[in-house]
């Protein structure tokens, strides 16, 4: 008997990304020290992965000119951005002029740039590397954390920046305590809420 053959439902670029722009994500730049000069990008696929051990990921292009010299250099940076920061993120995203000449910046302890004025930043050596379609899935083991700010994170949603208005009033669900709040949206447990 000859197994029939299902073929993939054919999904449409263009649509697909205009789905996911309706996903609100924060902005990140990744840097790391390169042999001759310090690199960076613009990130929006990062995420937290892990408390144990303290693990985050972030997703570069198979095309990016930047991801290869992070992976060289086998450390890395992810710098928080603010609302204020906009124009960080736009220097971040393009390609060609030296980045680094148009910001202030410090090295982390890893050696890597560390962005003046982000909401926070995470100190990272890459643990493992995937494959995922026309991008590579980076898994980074946390070795340091940098302090946090209050100011409002720089969102990306539809396309474009935007921001939240005011800070939120946190919500608890209900039979939920204080402290599970506190790790609800960010970590999973056990018996993940849903």
């Amino acid at each position: 008997m000859v197994a029939d053959i299902v073929s993939e439902p054919r999904i449409d670029s263009k649509h697909f990304r205009q789905v996911l722009g309706h996903f609100c994500t924060g902005v990140t730049v990744v840097t790391a020290a390169g042999d001759d000069e310090p690199v960076g990008f613009a990130c929006q696929s990062f995420a937290a992965l892990s408390l144990e051990p303290p693990l985050i990921l972030f997703c570069p292009s198979r095309h990016s000119r930047t991801w290869p010299v992070i992976e060289r250099a086998g450390n890395f940076c992810v710098n928080v951005l603010s609302d204020a920061q906009r124009e960080v993120s736009t220097v971040f995203g393009r390609g060609g002029a030296d980045k680094f000449a148009e910001v202030r910046w410090s090295t982390a302890p890893s050696g890597a740039p560390l962005l003046e004025g982000v909401l926070t930043w995470i100190d990272c050596s890459v643990e493992t590397v995937h494959d995922a379609g026309d991008h590579f899935v980076v898994i980074g083991r946390v070795r340091a954390l940098g302090e946090y700010s209050d100011e409002r994170p720089l969102l990306f949603y539809r396309g474009a920046y935007t921001g939240i208005e005011r800070e939120p009033a946190p919500v608890e669900p209900a039979g939920t305590s204080a402290e599970e709040f506190d790790a609800f949206l960010t970590w999973p447990r056990p018996d993940d809420w849903v």
